[in-house]
């Protein structure tokens, strides 16, 4: 029997779009995606917790993507883990990326259809923490 990798979630972007083509012309995006939970603690303190998605949206879906959504956007996003690996030549390391391979990513919220002009409205959303710093190695990886 084989098992079920599959993934879905629905958080808002940490950023614009990154949209690169790779060596065959095919393009390909990364989205930060933060989604956030919140709960009541013992104490009675409300609590929040936020989780940050990395995802990589390939083809027509990716020129999509950088055509249509920016920072503070609210997406849905349903794919499969992955993990990648490769040597970084500075240090020697192995280093290591999941990510969640996107097969569908719909627009929520406003401004559906609307080409993405500037990211003004995006400051409006300040809910979540600081935006954390991928590992941004060229090696092997097309971002």
């Amino acid at each position: 029997m084989s098992g079920v990798n599959k993934v879905i979630i629905v958080g808002r972007l940490g950023g614009d779009p990154e949209l690169k083509s790779v060596g065959n012309g095919q393009s390909v995006a990364r989205l930060n995606v933060a989604t956030s939970e919140m709960w009541t603690g013992k104490d009675g303190q409300k609590q929040e917790r936020t989780e940050w998605h990395r995802i990589v949206v390939w083809g027509k879906q990716a020129e999509n993507c950088a055509k249509f959504l920016a920072k503070g956007r609210q997406v849905y996003v349903e794919g499969r883990l992955q993990t990648r690996s490769w040597e970084d030549t500075a240090s020697g390391q192995k280093k290591y990326a999941t990510e969640i391979v996107a097969n569908t990513v719909q627009f929520l919220g406003g401004g559906a259809g609307v080409e993405r002009t500037s990211s003004s409205q995006a400051d409006n959303f300040s809910d979540f923490g600081p935006e954390p710093s991928f590992d941004q190695s060229t090696d092997d990886i097309p971002f």
